[in-house]
Formats: structure tokens, C-alpha cells, sequence
């Protein structure tokens, strides 16, 4: 088997109005025109998209409550992190920052679906990041 790229994540969700106003509002994420034979909504991000599906009876607890990041979630890139964070905070989402130290904070979608949203890394950010930003001065 030889997989050609990456398509999409589908995200299950339970009330389709609140997911699109995380995704499309407080994200900013662009809609994509797909039609359904079922409820849900598509975004695109990059090459990627990401598909609503809506599952009324949805019920779901993340199982590591103290480190979000330390679940299964999205990983997005953002070109400033500290107003992605002042974004999802205007809006009253919970933010928590990676326990590793890197310039990442983590959020729930209002289904508890968690998303992680880090720091876009520039040459420099990588180095700092990497350990090596002296690497090139010795």
C-alpha cells in the first residue's frame, strides 16, 4: 500500500450550530461547499479538511483531564499564538499550555474534541525550539 496524502479528519460533533461557530467563528476557519446526505460541514485548512459529523447522542469525557494534550487531538498552526489564545478566551474556551514548554495551547471544541494550537515556526522559532539557536554562532 503506498498512501498518496493526507484528506481530511472528520470530528463528531453534536449540535452543528455551536461547532460552526468554533470552527468557522473563533477559528476562523474558511467553509468548504460540500453537499451532504447528512448533517455535518467541511473547512479547509491548507491542503486538509475537516468534516463536521453530527451524532445527536454524542457523550464523550476526555480521559487525561489533567493534560489535554496528552489526548487524541487536532493539531493546528497558528501565525500568532498569543492572539489565537486571546481569540478563544474573548469567547469564554479554557485554554491550557503544553506541559512540554512549547508555545502551545490546548482548547475543547463545545464537545469536548481537543485542539491544539501551536506557535507557526519560522527558521529562528525552529532553532530556539530545537535547542540549537547558538548552534550557528560556534
Amino acid at each position: 500500500m503506498q498512501i498518496s496524502r493526507y484528506l481530511h479528519t472528520a470530528i463528531l460533533v453534536s449540535d452543528l450550530e455551536k461547532a460552526d461557530f468554533f470552527y468557522g467563528t473563533v477559528l476562523g476557519l474558511p467553509q468548504v461547499d460540500r453537499s451532504l446526505k447528512f448533517p455535518g460541514r467541511w473547512y479547509q485548512i491548507g491542503d486538509v479538511q475537516i468534516h463536521l459529523i453530527v451524532h445527536e447522542e454524542l457523550s464523550q469525557t476526555i480521559p487525561n483531564t489533567e493534560k489535554w494534550g496528552r489526548n487524541s487531538h487536532l493539531a493546528l498552526a497558528v501565525a500568532d499564538l498569543e492572539a489565537a489564545k486571546a481569540q478563544l478566551q474573548q469567547h469564554g474556551y479554557a485554554l491550557q499550555m503544553s506541559a512540554s514548554g512549547r508555545s502551545a495551547a490546548f482548547t475543547q471544541d463545545p464537545d469536548g474534541n481537543v485542539i491544539e494550537l501551536t506557535q507557526e515556526l519560522t527558521p529562528e522559532l525552529t532553532q530556539i525550539e530545537n535547542g540549537t539557536e547558538n548552534a550557528a554562532s560556534t
